[in-house]
């Protein structure tokens, strides 16, 4: 019987709880604040994974891109910590990138959200 999964989806699925974790816990950088980790890629190889995130409070370009380049400095530290956490014989290398999907979905669907109010109340009113 085939597995659900692929290893790599096993392994990217632990290393998004673990990343956020030490983000939380570990990183002390006031250029990330508070990080949002949306999802983690990696590929078969297990090589490389790439980290998507977002800031929350953060709506400033430079901000975030200060944000993604202070993470970048600190992925090795952060992928040494992940070291410990998950049992791997080589931990991927990690690279930060924003999210910019995640945000542009939740700006739709408020724009939604506010039309189909808009139209209640038109409704109600008329």
């Amino acid at each position: 019987m085939p597995r659900e999964f692929k290893r790599a989806d096993r392994v990217a699925d632990a290393m998004q709880r673990s990343i956020a974790g030490i983000l939380r816990s570990e990183i002390r950088d006031p250029r990330i604040g508070m990080a949002n980790i949306n999802a983690v890629h990696v590929p078969n190889d297990l090589s490389t994974a790439k980290v998507f995130v977002t800031f929350i409070g953060m709506d400033e370009q430079q901000k975030i891109d200060d944000a993604v380049v202070a993470l970048n400095e600190a992925a090795g530290f952060i992928r040494s910590l992940l070291a410990r956490e998950v049992r791997m014989r080589a931990v991927p290398r990690l690279v930060f990138v924003y999210d910019r999907v995640a945000v542009e979905g939740q700006t739709l669907s408020s724009l939604i959200d506010n039309a189909i109010a808009s139209d209640e109340a038109k409704k109600n009113e008329g």
